[in-house]
């Protein structure tokens, strides 16, 4: 028999990758304001989300999920949200132009805010303190004070996410993402760039189809997806105290969601099966993801599967790979074999990202350009083989002109990772590296889709 849920059902399980709060009473002060506080996405949303989701199941459309290593306090800004979403605005435009296929576009923004760690303390100079885990937990300053855990950041961090929030749902809806804007998209430090260049050509492209639609009568007052996109939200449900607190049950159908993005996920650290995140999000009817490392085995990711879509709903469910660029063709087909003798209804989608990352000789924490490519490559390989659809990216990326991954064309070297080396966790992919891997993808999928086998090699 299946355990009864409640959104309070994960407290009397084992609980990963959480601070240890030092007052009590000041968390559950903030857990009861946080309760009272309105949602910052609704039930009807995220079911949006999730049958958009179901398309990408079912091979129909292509998942590009992307955003910040861990949003911070200190770099909260307008412009830093306008040009994230301006590269997801690009990374689309060049998938579905490029590919004749729908993108479902969701930001790792609006509640990004908590990080798992590999060690709960660092060591400097002989000085150790606890772990940096997020601005929702404690400071990035290396102080005593600092690292203490507050729950009042759970405060700051909602309402920093309830403003991104109303920036996203300005930019999406008013304009700013009209197609006819596209041309406007490219950043400053992009333009002149050999990826710039190539996405003013496919721009001019598309402008020239824009005009000749509209010719034909086909304007944004009657075709109102050229004048607005849907952006979705989402995070990784680390910090469960506040995802509880932001858990509301649906007036409509009864069923409970947890309102504070439109996707959550579980880190590949914490998706213990009797574990306190998978006993929350098996409770939650937002689409929710799950990350897949090379521990995983097919086995035990069967019996999340059943526990965390025991409806086998398309969209429900997310599977993203995180195994290292040289580890997925060793580790990710017994997964897709699995999935697919069970007849179990998924979206593959890979993260390139967290496998990558090295440390260079210069001390800076940094993701090759290449393994990150060669990951991606990997992932097309695989599911080729296996005759499924690779339906998703998973990246780390931002707006802003940083050096923080090696190489692309832009060849950022290691002397150059100290120029503009701005997160606050994880080394993200700039514009101009977004762009690379967004047409290298839409030459995949275009090869998928027409049947080609090894598609990201021979795009490449």
């Amino acid at each position: 028999m299946v355990a009864a849920w409640s959104p309070n059902t994960w407290r009397d399980k084992e609980i990963q990758q959480v601070p240890d709060y030092p007052n009590s009473g000041t968390l559950d002060t903030v857990e009861a304001t946080l309760a009272n506080y309105p949602p910052l996405v609704f039930a009807g949303e995220a079911r949006r989300l999730k049958e958009d989701l179901a398309k990408v199941a079912n091979g129909d459309a292509f998942l590009l999920q992307g955003g910040d290593c861990a949003e911070s306090f200190a770099e909260f800004h307008a412009n830093n949200i306008r040009d994230t979403f301006k590269v997801m605005l690009q990374m689309a435009v060049v998938l579905t132009f490029g590919a004749s296929l729908p993108v479902v576009k969701v930001g790792r923004m609006a509640g990004q805010f908590a990080k798992p760690r590999s060690a709960p303390t660092e060591n400097i100079d002989g000085v150790e303190l606890p772990s940096y885990r997020g601005d929702i937990i404690n400071g990035i300053d290396f102080t005593e004070a600092s690292r203490v855990p507050d729950p009042n950041r759970m405060l700051s961090a909602y309402n920093q996410a309830s403003a991104t929030l109303n920036l996203l749902r300005a930019f999406a809806q008013g304009g700013f993402a009209d197609l006819h804007q596209v041309q406007r998209w490219n950043l400053d430090f992009v333009k002149g760039s050999k990826q710039g260049d190539r996405y003013q050509e496919m721009a001019g492209r598309l402008s020239e189809t824009l005009d000749f639609m509209a010719a034909c009568g086909l304007t944004a007052e009657l075709v109102p997806q050229i004048a607005e996109t849907e952006f979705y939200t989402s995070h990784e449900a680390l910090l469960l105290w506040y995802e509880q607190a932001l858990t509301r049950q649906d007036s409509l159908s009864g069923d409970w969601y947890d309102c504070s993005a439109h996707m959550v996920w579980i880190g590949d650290r914490t998706r213990q099966l009797d574990g306190a995140h998978v006993e929350f999000l098996r409770g939650v009817k937002n689409p929710i993801g799950m990350k897949c490392g090379p521990s995983l085995a097919p086995d035990d990711l069967l019996r999340l599967i059943d526990t965390l879509n025991p409806a086998n709903e398309p969209g429900r469910l997310t599977l993203i790979a995180r195994m290292g660029h040289d580890k997925v063709h060793q580790h990710l087909p017994a997964l897709i074999r699995a999935v697919e003798k069970e007849g179990r209804k998924v979206v593959w989608s890979c993260d390139p990202m967290h496998g990558n990352t090295i440390k260079s000789p210069s001390g800076f924490k940094t993701r090759p350009f290449d393994r990150i490519l060669a990951e991606v490559k990997a992932f097309f390989e695989v599911h080729a083989a296996e005759g499924t659809h690779a339906g998703g990216v998973h990246f780390e990326m931002t707006g802003q002109d940083v050096t923080e991954c090696l190489g692309g064309a832009q060849a950022i070297s290691d002397e150059d990772l100290s120029h503009r080396y701005h997160t606050h966790c994880d080394p993200r992919l700039n514009a101009s590296q977004a762009l690379e891997l967004a047409f290298q993808l839409a030459e995949a999928l275009k090869l998928e889709r027409s049947g080609s086998a090894g598609a990201l090699a021979q795009a490449s």
